[in-house]
């Protein structure tokens, strides 16, 4: 019988996509086969769009109802707001040892820095995106606002015992918040251990010359699609061709102008054993998000032998991270102009030595990954 024991909480696990429940699973197989751990996933029953492989559960799991299954927003959030709530009285019923606290659905660490402190529980939190910054960062509500200083206050007042974060400035950023040094250990997401390989070249992807390019995921409210669109402008169907996989609040307006375009080529979504046959993967981050939320799917790429091209900030942890396998448009300059010239100048061997960059950055990834599932092999026996 084993005599280690963690429980994670969190809204996704499998066999419902979605990178953080995979995260999770990832960690979970790891502590379990390496370590003999018992491991409890508490988590909500319901879906999310994501190109991941759907994976057998691993662990004891338990799983509550989301109060809201629609897409409207304000129902959304008033249901997130509930479901994590249930999510901690759920995990306070079945725990068994300490409890790593993931950050989804938004305000989870809400409740869990109130209500843990109250019963006694050790915790740690593992922070994907944070909130409540990124509602303030979305438009949703002032960071001035009463409502949200008192949420901000709460969600930072009592700190957890250790934190896991996507990045170094992430990191420092939460421990800002908190007002506190606390024991922290970089986990990047997106970066999985068992990440499946296919093959068998996609349907897609033809024996040609021409530079593949892939957005594959979430254009939602911290992407820019404005990046995205000059890409497509500036792609010249003779050398470039365009993978294109949306979802999210930002999708449809790309779609609808990429449609019948020469060189693109629209899918519903590119499992992520197929990252490796996209070249650049386009990624986006709107400074006003830096530190909030960290694109898992960089990271996807990197780990697949991808390189990318991202917008947004150079103090972002996608480029602290991953600037030797990409390439860097400033979002404060001329995206257009950036692009343009970009896509001009981009050749075949400058991809072929980012990629060759991208596998030694992505060796690089997986030992801070195996470091950072020690830590919390560790963390629970302290």
């Amino acid at each position: 019988m084993p005599n280690k024991f963690l429980t994670i909480v969190n809204r996704h696990y499998p066999p419902n996509p979605g990178i953080t429940g995979e995260s999770a699973w990832d960690l979970a197989q790891y502590l379990i086969e390496y370590h003999g751990f018992e491991v409890r996933i508490v988590h909500v029953k319901r879906s999310d769009l994501g190109g991941g492989a759907v994976r057998v559960p691993i662990g004891q799991t338990f799983s509550i109802p989301t109060l809201y299954k629609g897409k409207k927003g304000f129902l959304k959030l008033v249901a997130g707001f509930f479901d994590g709530f249930f999510l901690i009285i759920k995990t306070l019923q079945v725990r068994r040892g300490p409890v790593l606290c993931m950050t989804s659905p938004p305000l989870l660490p809400f409740w869990a820095s109130w209500l843990f402190p109250l019963f006694g529980v050790r915790w740690a939190l593992w922070s994907m995106d944070l909130f409540p910054e990124g509602f303030a960062a979305d438009g949703v509500i002032k960071a001035s606002n009463p409502i949200y200083r008192f949420v901000h206050w709460v969600t930072y007042r009592f700190a957890p015992s250790a934190l896991f974060a996507l990045g170094p400035n992430q990191a420092f950023y939460v421990q800002n918040s908190y007002g506190k040094k606390i024991a922290t250990t970089i986990i990047p997401c997106g970066v999985l251990l068992n990440q499946p390989l296919d093959p068998h070249l996609p349907s897609w992807r033809l024996n040609d010359d021409k530079i593949y390019f892939g957005y594959a995921g979430n254009l939602g409210d911290a992407h820019s699609d404005i990046f995205l669109l000059a890409l497509i402008k500036h792609l010249n169907p003779q050398k470039h061709h365009l993978i294109l996989a949306l979802y999210g609040t930002k999708a449809d307006k790309v779609l609808q102008i990429a449609r019948d375009r020469a060189g693109i080529t629209i899918l519903d979504s590119v499992p992520r054993s197929q990252l490796r046959y996209i070249d650049v993967h386009l990624v986006s981050l709107l400074i006003k998000w830096t530190h909030i939320a960290v694109p898992s799917k960089a990271m996807s790429s990197i780990g697949a032998g991808g390189s990318i091209l991202f917008c947004g900030s150079k103090e972002a942890d996608t480029w602290a991270l991953l600037q030797n396998a990409g390439w860097h448009i400033d979002e404060n300059g001329s995206i257009d102009n950036q692009v343009e010239l970009y896509m001009k100048n981009i050749t075949l061997q400058d991809v072929k030595k980012r990629k060759q960059a991208a596998e030694q950055v992505s060796t690089q990834l997986k030992e801070l990954l195996i470091k950072g599932y020690e830590e919390i092999a560790t963390f629970t026996q302290k």
